[in-house]
């Protein structure tokens, strides 16, 4: 059976995206896609391998997208200035993609996810090399923005913020008080 026209890779995601980021990972269906796209599910299985071959292109859609930001945000800036960019940027991310962002989390031993998630920690790595860090310093670091950022995203994404004070505001002093424990670890301190 030949693929049907106009119907490619990216046209499956983008379709895809939508519905993840509008009801969950956890509403994304073959049959659910299909009639978004008005086909038969059958005709999917030309463009992906199934149901988990789609949450794994979404997973990796969504490493690659959050890299591409990650990296606009960065560019030109340096130090705190940076680090408060990425994190900017990483929670804007999620709260723009919060279906694509979770698929990115559903396989994390898959090689081609690793993959596109060592971009993601190669790019953290650079930004964090201002700070001077011994190496094992610096893969702690990464860890750690990474948790902080994925922390505050995951409790926002759940509506656990419920105070009348801004998220924006603490997720700032989040991301300030991480950077007075990066600058003591770092071989020169600034």
């Amino acid at each position: 059976m030949s693929p049907r026209v106009g119907l490619d890779q990216q046209t499956i995601l983008h379709a895809a995206t939508e519905i993840v980021n509008e009801q969950g990972i956890e509403a994304i269906t073959l049959a659910l896609l299909a009639k978004k796209l008005n086909i038969r599910p059958p005709s999917l299985y030309n463009h992906i391998d199934g149901l988990e071959g789609l949450k794994k292109n979404l997973a990796i859609y969504g490493l690659d997208q959050l890299y591409e930001v990650l990296t606009k945000s960065a560019v030109g800036r340096s130090g705190n200035d940076a680090i408060h960019a990425l994190s900017q940027a990483y929670i804007g991310y999620v709260r723009n993609n919060p279906g694509v962002y979770e698929a990115s989390l559903l396989i994390p031993q898959d090689p081609d996810i690793q993959n596109a998630g060592k971009k993601i920690v190669d790019l953290s790595l650079a930004v964090l090399a201002h700070f001077q860090l011994k190496e094992e310093d610096a893969l702690h670091a990464v860890r750690g923005l990474r948790s902080i950022l994925h922390g505050f995203a995951s409790l926002e994404q759940k509506g656990s913020f419920g105070l009348p004070i801004s998220i924006d505001i603490s997720l700032n002093r989040l991301v300030d008080s991480y950077l007075v424990g990066i600058n003591t670890f770092s071989e020169d301190p600034k």
